[in-house]
């Protein structure tokens, strides 16, 4: 499926850029071969009005190929200076060649042939293809015949298909770099989305199977119900305290699925305001010391006073509450707990560590994921769902802190939250 939307992006994606990339080199190209057409007919027009006046001081052209000279003799001093090769052949009506003026020993039958290609145009200024070389040509109507000045244009010519070339070379290697470019840059997007996919996925399947260990504790104790529908209720009470204590595990887990749905979907949702953290912690403390007390552990805490946060005092409460709940579940008896809370630079840190098995390094980065555990089986026997852990991360990034984790393993494990 993510394949199919990665090649799916990639052809839209470059069919878009060689949209762009066509329109920008046919501009290009058109605005080029507007700027060549125009050089060449004002060349064109320069070189028969040059003529034309040269007609009208000395008289008629000279055959032998050389300008015609000015009043001081001097060639070098003509006005007219030529890019290109270029002649001038006089005709009469009948396309008869009459008088030449040319820069360039053409020949007889190529000015023939050069006069049978106007001929054969019907516009007054066009361009032909004679001996590989390109022309143009500009027809002006005299009282003889026909003026006709034909310009050798193969170099402005060959610029515009090497442009065509330089073109389709650029465009194939863009093709080429874009393609490649957009597959990393697609891979990298579609990543975040194949995880998130990946994790719905296996949190729907997490909490199917969470759901299905109570349902079918459930469903065993219905069955012994009804295959003794004659017996007391008395005499069935410990079958139905079974089915009431799977509920109330179901319940538990159904509670903690839509707390958490309920963080992800309303983040700005959530009153904040300033309270004490300090008192809240120790509140909490107060709370958990008859677990503690019950299960032979040892408690030391450092609270620093009147350390003030903002944010929703409840949410924070029961942060700290998971994480002496978890300290406590997996601390074994006669080991000890260990909870502070300081200023740290300009952020309150609560700290709460435990002695135990300590998690795994390769566990460490994941306790923080839904129906994660590092020991399922210990977790089940401890009563955990792998929710407590993302409960606490979700309330911390709520409000804008981190929390985090470090163990030792078979010593110690420290979690940490940072509050601004």
């Amino acid at each position: 499926m993510f394949n199919k939307l990665r090649n799916r992006f990639l052809i839209l994606n470059l069919v878009i850029i060689s949209f762009m990339m066509l329109l920008a080199f046919s501009a290009i190209y058109t605005i080029t071969y507007q700027n060549v057409s125009n050089d060449i007919s004002m060349e064109l027009h320069r070189v028969s009005d040059f003529n034309r006046k040269n007609d009208n001081k000395f008289g008629q052209p000279k055959r032998d190929g050389n300008p015609p000279l000015q009043q001081n003799g001097d060639p070098s001093a003509n006005p007219m200076q030529e890019r290109s090769i270029s002649f001038t052949l006089q005709t009469d009506r009948q396309w008869n060649i009459t008088q030449t003026d040319s820069r360039f020993e053409g020949g007889d039958d190529f000015y023939k042939q050069a006069i049978a290609k106007v001929k054969s145009r019907s516009a007054a200024e066009g361009r032909f293809t004679l001996a590989g070389d390109h022309w143009a040509y500009l027809v002006q109507i005299n009282a003889n015949g026909y003026s006709v000045v034909i310009l050798d244009v193969t170099a402005r010519q060959n610029i515009l298909k090497n442009l065509v070339y330089t073109f389709l070379a650029v465009g194939f290697a863009m093709l080429i770099i874009i393609y490649f470019t957009s597959r990393f840059f697609a891979n990298r997007s579609i990543q975040p989305v194949r995880e998130a996919f990946n994790k719905q996925k296996q949190f729907i399947a997490d909490a199917s199977h969470e759901l299905k260990t109570p349902l079918a504790v459930i469903n065993t104790n219905a069955d012994v119900l009804l295959a003794n529908d004659d017996d007391t209720i008395r005499n069935q009470s410990k079958w139905l305290h079974h089915i009431k204590s799977e509920t109330e595990r179901m319940k538990t887990l159904t509670n903690d699925l839509l707390y958490l749905t309920e963080m992800d979907d309303a983040k700005t949702g959530m009153i904040h305001a300033n309270f004490n953290l300090s008192e809240a912690v120790e509140g909490v403390l107060l709370t958990m010391e008859a677990v503690v007390f019950e299960k032979e552990l040892s408690l030391d805490y450092e609270i620093e006073p009147n350390l003030t946060v903002r944010g929703n005092m409840e949410q924070i409460k029961q942060v700290a509450m998971i994480l002496l709940d978890n300290a406590i579940k997996y601390t074994p008896p006669k080991g000890s707990i260990n909870l502070t809370l300081r200023k740290r630079h300009n952020d309150v840190q609560l700290m709460v560590a435990n002695t135990g098995d300590g998690i795994p390094p390769e566990h460490l980065g994941r306790i923080f994921d839904r129906f994660y555990r590092a020991d399922p089986s210990r977790s089940r026997k401890h009563g955990g769902y792998g929710l407590g852990l993302a409960i606490a991360k979700s309330i911390v990034e709520q409000h804008k802190g981190k929390i985090s984790a470090k163990s030792v393993v078979g010593e110690r494990t420290t979690f940490y939250v940072q509050l601004p």
